[in-house]
Parts: C-alpha cells; sequence; structure tokens
C-alpha cells in the first residue's frame, strides 16, 4: 500500500505523529493512540482520510456497545415481525443481516479509514473479541454461512483515554502512539488554524493564563486544547483584550469566561482560593 501521510493544513501533527500513521500504514497494523481527552485523537483519523482521499468509517464505542456489532447483527426481531405479516423476504436471512462497520470495510474494492473511538469505554472483553477479526482481516457469519475477508486491507485507528487497561494480546497487534499534550509553540500553530490573524498579544496572554491553569496543582480536570478554542473563540465575539486576563501587577486572576476552561464547581473554588491566597500574601 504506498499511502503516506504528510500532515494536513487543517490539523497541525508532530513529526512523531506522523512516523507513527505511516509506520502502521506500512506495518498493516492498527494504529492505537492515547493521550488526554482533547488532543486530537479522533480528528486525527478524520484528517488522514480526508489527506488520503479514503473513505472513513466511524464506530463510536459505547459502555453498552459489543464487538459483534462491529462486524454484523441479526434483526431476529423484524423477520419475526414479517414472518407474521407474510412479507416473502423472511425466506432471504440475508435481508436481516444488518452490516457492521468492519463488514462494510471489509466488502469495499477500495482502501478506507475505520475509526474505532475510544475502545476503553467498552467492557474489558471487547479488544479480545476484535483480535481475529482485526489480525486477520476476516470474520465467519453463521447466519449466511460465509467467511468476510477483506478485499483491500483497511487504515484502522482505535483511540483510547486510559479508562481502562487494554489486554497484552491487543496491544501486540497494534502500533502505539501517544499524543503528548502540546508545547506552548505547536499550541500557537494549533490556534492559527482555527484563529488566522488572532492579536499576538491576545494569545500569548490568553495561553499564559491557559498553561498556567494546567499548573494549577490539584485540578480534577486541566483544561484541553478544544477547551482553549472555546475560550478564545468567546474572548474574540465579546472583544475582550489581554489586559482583562492578567492583573496590572502580574498576579494571578479569575480569568474572565473562566466557565468555558474550568468545567467543575471543585476546580473553580481550587482556583478561586488560589487567587484570594495570593492577593493575602501580597
Amino acid at each position: 500500500m504506498s499511502l503516506r501521510f504528510e500532515g494536513s493544513d487543517a490539523y497541525v501533527t508532530t513529526p512523531e505523529l506522523q512516523i507513527a500513521v505511516n509506520a502502521a500504514i506500512t506495518l498493516q497494523r492498527p494504529l492505537l493512540i492515547k493521550g488526554e481527552p482533547g488532543t486530537g485523537k479522533t480528528m486525527l483519523a478524520e484528517e488522514v482520510a480526508a489527506a488520503l482521499e479514503l473513505p472513513l468509517l466511524q464506530w463510536h464505542v459505547k459502555s453498552t456497545t459489543k464487538a459483534q456489532q462491529g462486524l454484523y447483527e441479526y434483526d431476529a426481531v423484524s423477520r419475526l415481525r414479517d414472518s407474521q405479516l407474510g412479507d416473502a423476504k423472511v425466506h432471504d436471512i440475508r435481508n436481516y443481516i444488518v452490516k457492521g462497520v468492519l463488514w462494510q470495510a471489509f466488502e469495499r474494492d477500495t482502501p478506507c479509514v475505520i475509526l474505532i473511538d475510544e475502545i476503553d469505554k467498552a467492557d474489558i472483553e471487547f479488544p479480545n473479541d476484535l483480535l481475529r477479526e482485526l489480525d486477520r482481516m476476516e470474520f465467519h457469519c453463521y447466519e449466511t454461512r460465509e467467511t468476510i475477508r477483506a478485499r483491500r486491507r483497511p487504515l484502522v485507528f482505535i483511540t483510547s483515554n486510559n479508562e481502562k487497561e487494554l489486554p497484552d494480546a491487543f496491544l501486540r497487534r497494534c502500533f502505539f502512539h501517544y499524543i503528548q499534550f502540546p508545547d506552548r509553540e505547536t499550541m500557537g500553530r494549533i490556534v492559527d488554524v482555527h484563529f488566522p490573524g488572532l492579536r499576538k498579544e491576545l494569545l500569548s496572554e490568553a495561553l499564559e493564563v491557559f498553561f498556567g491553569l494546567r499548573d494549577v496543582p490539584g485540578l480534577k480536570k486541566k483544561p484541553s486544547t478544544s477547551e482553549l478554542i472555546d475560550w478564545l473563540k468567546l474572548l474574540v465575539a465579546e472583544d475582550i483584550g489581554p489586559d482583562a486576563l492578567r492583573s496590572s501587577d502580574h498576579k494571578v486572576v479569575v480569568p474572565p469566561l473562566h466557565g468555558a476552561l474550568l468545567k467543575n464547581e471543585q476546580d473553580v473554588h481550587l482556583f478561586e482560593r488560589l487567587v484570594f491566597m495570593a492577593r493575602h500574601n501580597r
């Protein structure tokens, strides 16, 4: 497969991330992506598909999701109802097979990208139940007595927020990459994609406040990239200048519209106490 990802204008990548994507393509292994929420794990698959001009099939995993749903589901209830109504299509069981994301990808004549998003939300047996299918790129449909094999091997992206440990046997079949949280320079490039022409003074002060918040010890949820983007959007919409983000004596202050950055009352109270203590120690 002579595909190679070189990044895109809409998604800021590091050289290490590009190497990981291309290594997974070369090895024909699923790429397992971990990182803090909001670091662009899901968007990576979308941007790779767009850059390589490949179709994208997405499977967003929930706590109730079963591995079988990614292959196919047999709709026995509909078949029973149709049989009671005398519908002729009940004689062909294929009419009641609902194809999952993997079946749809396997039957394509051209390569595609599969996103299995937040695999750690499902039961611990979920990744084990997909070992053979992702390794051999085939599975058996017992209802129709046929084996479904991938005509062209898809590119598989799997994301995880580290809510659960994944089985070793599953990890052995993946190429792994951890997306480090962006440093200030990389974050500046990310912001520039969303807000080209943003005033440098506002960006500088906003990043100072943002990374200062992330450094506060004891935060239950550190603000992420997506929350910084939301906050900047509000600052621009409300025409809030850089002076409002810091006090004149450079002491820490509660930033305006901080509800876009801090998402629970524990963190808000913690930061307010920090501000109070900073003022008390002047």
